[in-house]
Formats: structure tokens, sequence, C-alpha cells
């Protein structure tokens, strides 16, 4: 089967014992750690200022904040990695180290350099729902999320 365009299967993983890394902490980074936060129980924000959310949430407990910049060594023992620092020349230096050593990665500033997407997530009655438009549409993805989530109030 040939495909003409990069296709993501909907895959749902158990995260539970897995360690999230996430290197950036504003706002495309506090969203990525919203979502994990109730799928993972290892989550570590990487970097050299943080968000009020995720300076919360580390005073809280739900994830460990490393206040500095980004090292190779911190990709070492990391299962998932999420790239959404504001400088792209870390975002891809963070890509090409997931890929040399066999890292799932999320290059949050370029679609092209992403082993997975963020769906967007409704949680309900122990029942997840994931939409993706595979990059192109966030927009409509959000949505039909909206229109889903709508329904299921009634």
């Amino acid at each position: 089967m040939e495909n003409k365009e990069k296709k993501f299967f909907p895959l749902f993983t158990d995260l539970t014992d897995k360690k999230v890394v996430v290197f950036g902490a504003g706002n495309i980074a506090s969203r990525r750690v919203r979502t994990l936060l109730s799928f993972v129980k290892k989550m570590e924000v990487v970097a050299p200022e943080a968000s009020s959310e995720i300076l919360a949430l580390s005073e809280e407990g739900q994830l460990t904040y490393r206040q500095k910049e980004y090292a190779l060594a911190d990709i070492c023992d990391a299962d998932l990695v999420i790239a959404a620092t504001n400088n792209p020349e870390v975002n891809d230096a963070v890509y090409r180290a997931c890929k040399e050593h066999g890292v799932l990665v999320n290059t949050a500033s370029d679609q092209q350099k992403c082993d997975f997407h963020f769906p967007g997530i409704i949680e309900q009655d122990g029942i997840v729902i994931g939409f993706n438009g595979g990059g192109r549409n966030h927009k409509k993805v959000r949505e039909m999320r909206c229109k889903v989530e709508q329904a299921l109030k009634q």
C-alpha cells in the first residue's frame, strides 16, 4: 500500500510507567503537559524559565521542573520527548538526539519532525476519545472535539 502523505495511526498506548520529558515551559509546553498529566506518573520539564502553571504543578509534586538549558543527557532515560521550546535550533537538536537514541519525539515547531501527534482529547466516564487532523487543520479538530463534547453532555 503506497501512501502519498504521512498518515498517523490512532494508537492508544499505556504511558503509566513511562518517563516523559518536555523541553520548554511556555504556553505550548504547558498545554502538552496538561494533556499528558493524567496518563503518566513521571514527567520532567526542562527549561530555563517556566510558566506559572508549570511552576505550580512542580510545587504540587505532579511533575519535576529542572530550571536549565537543554543537554543531551536529559533524554538518556526518556521514553517520550516533547520539544516545545521557543528556539527552533534547540527543538531541532532535541529531535536529532531523540532520533539517534530511538526515543519517540514530538517537535511542536515542525510537524515533519514528529513521531506522534497530540490529539484533541475528551475524557468522560472512563472513556478517552482522541481527535487528530494530521497536523493540518487544528481549528477543525477543535471544532469537531467541541461538537462531540456538546453531544455527550445531552
